[in-house]
């Protein structure tokens, strides 16, 4: 079938390890004689149906029920004329218009049936959208008989809590049943690198995950970069992937190759497409970001770069920075008290000025001063910059306290008000200390990408202070990947509840 032969066999015994152990998707285990064989778990395609079904019920009992709430429309009306009389254009027009958001916002994606925080993120998300569409659907076209406010509040909660309610009881079924065989994709990998190691590694960490390694083969070379793991059977040679994928019909192929060429993409691009497979590349050039992979033109030319992050569009930085400035002007109002009283003990235990205020780096690099309330000794720096630990010896009595409940960092509500921070993002680091991270930690630029945040996904997390940063640097990129308006509220609230490594 190719017309490159493979450069290095592999031994035959190699070759056929698990093979014979090779799990059969959507079949069961032999039956014990006289017994009847168990009902196959349903399609993916019945269970996305069956979903859409209850969910709609939901909207419906969600919509019937808040009619309670309106003096025209009370629950002493019968049911069947509120749903078949003069209120079913409420009830048809929010029931259209939240299918249509929840479709919208991917709540019938494979991976969110698996995943109770994303499932309770994608009704938050939908129902909010729904409100403000209904809502102007309603005054525009002014829908008869006319309703009061508290019709569409009750509308809107009574939906967060019944989807929710049904979404995390049917997540729950499917971790704990065999109907998750129904959404998980067959995959299949070509060739075995770091980086399908890190991916194979995840999906079993993952009880969320919507994919199943069921073999791989070696590369167009004859070998692996990585020897794959032991539960991953290797399948056979690169030249028989057509048999392969006739004999266990994976749904996507993964070339995992550092080093092919680009006839072989070609050829294995156009396998998968002749066996109906999907055809997938792990990008071993982008160790980074990769979530803003995007394939554009250029003058008709495809190009793949890192080009597309949440923040790259401008719509999402002016809601971000609107949520900014609202919440600095209502941050500082709020935290002009804790200001004066904690100014005051500080001042008290040792005498000298209040505030405190430090070069750091902010995005894309530039220097600008960060405030705080100072927490430590006047002479904290004598001996150059150093992180905070635990019972550190520079650290005030009263100054511990306040940054154990992050109240220290409250005058930085001035930077998120005058543009240098937001309210979320990456903690800014001091400038010399840039200089040499930039050099030890592969891609710490980064997180210079946006704007640094008086919180961040990796101090809720509890890494901060002098914690690993590595790890800190991969929560701080995730967030750049997966920005949302919902995220950084979620990281808001974490931060008031979390004191991990706060000291």
């Amino acid at each position: 079938m190719y017309s490159r032969k493979l450069m290095h066999a592999i031994p035959p015994s190699e070759a056929n390890r698990g093979v014979s152990t090779l799990p059969i998707h959507g079949a069961m285990s032999d039956a014990t004689p006289g017994r009847a064989a168990a009902i196959p778990p349903p399609s993916a395609e019945f269970l996305v149906l069956l979903t859409f079904a209850i969910d709609t019920l939901m909207i419906v009992a969600a919509l019937v029920c808040a009619s309670s709430s309106d003096k025209h429309l009370a629950l002493r009306t019968v049911i069947p004329d509120i749903l078949w009389g003069q209120f079913s254009t409420y009830i048809l027009t929010g029931l259209g218009v939240y299918l249509v958001t929840l479709g919208y916002t991917g709540a019938y994606n494979r991976q969110r049936f698996f995943s109770s925080a994303g499932s309770l993120q994608v009704v938050l998300k939908s129902a909010c959208v729904w409100l403000v569409v209904f809502l102007a659907l309603s005054l525009a076209f002014k829908f008869q008989p006319p309703v009061s406010r508290y019709f569409f509040v009750f509308s809107f909660l009574n939906s967060m809590v019944f989807l929710s309610a049904w979404r995390l009881v049917f997540c729950h079924f499917l971790l704990e049943s065999k109907w998750n065989v129904a959404f998980r994709k067959k995959a299949i990998v070509v060739g075995w690198s770091k980086e399908s190691d890190v991916l194979f590694n995840k999906i079993l960490c993952d009880p969320a995950h919507a994919y199943e390694v069921i073999g791989c083969t070696p590369s167009a070379h004859g070998k692996f970069w990585v020897r794959p793991p032991s539960q991953v059977p290797i399948l056979g040679d690169y030249h028989s992937l057509q048999e392969i994928m006739e004999d266990h019909r994976p749904d996507i192929a993964i070339m995992a190759d550092l080093d092919p060429m680009m006839g072989e993409i070609i050829a294995l691009a156009n396998l998968c497409m002749r066996e109906n497979v999907q055809f997938k590349v792990i990008p071993s050039y982008f160790q980074t970001l990769s979530s803003g992979l995007h394939l554009e033109h250029v003058s008709g030319v495809p190009v793949l770069g890192v080009s597309k992050l949440p923040l790259d569009h401008m719509f999402n930085r002016i809601v971000k920075r609107a949520v900014d400035v609202v919440g600095a002007v209502v941050g500082l109002i709020l935290s002009v008290p804790l200001m004066v009283i904690f100014g005051f003990l500080i001042r008290k235990e040792s005498p000298g000025p209040i505030f405190y205020s430090q070069a750091r780096s902010g995005m894309g690099g530039k220097s600008f001063n960060i405030y705080k309330l100072r927490s430590m000794k006047l002479d904290a720096d004598a001996r150059g910059a150093r992180f905070a630990v635990e019972n550190d010896s520079r650290c005030l009595k009263i100054g511990a306290f306040m940054r154990k409940w992050n109240i220290d960092e409250v005058p930085q509500f001035w930077n998120v008000l005058v543009g240098d921070m937001s309210l979320v993002g990456p903690r800014p680091e001091r400038i010399e200390n840039v200089k040499t991270l930039k050099g030890e930690i592969t891609h710490y630029n980064a997180r210079h990408f946006a704007r640094p945040g008086v919180t961040g996904y990796a101090q809720v997390n509890g890494l901060r202070g002098n914690t690993d940063l590595n790890a800190r640097l991969k929560y701080d990129l995730y967030y750049l990947e997966n920005w949302s308006v919902f995220l950084d509220f979620y990281i808001l609230v974490r931060t008031f509840l979390k004191q991990k490594n706060a000291y």
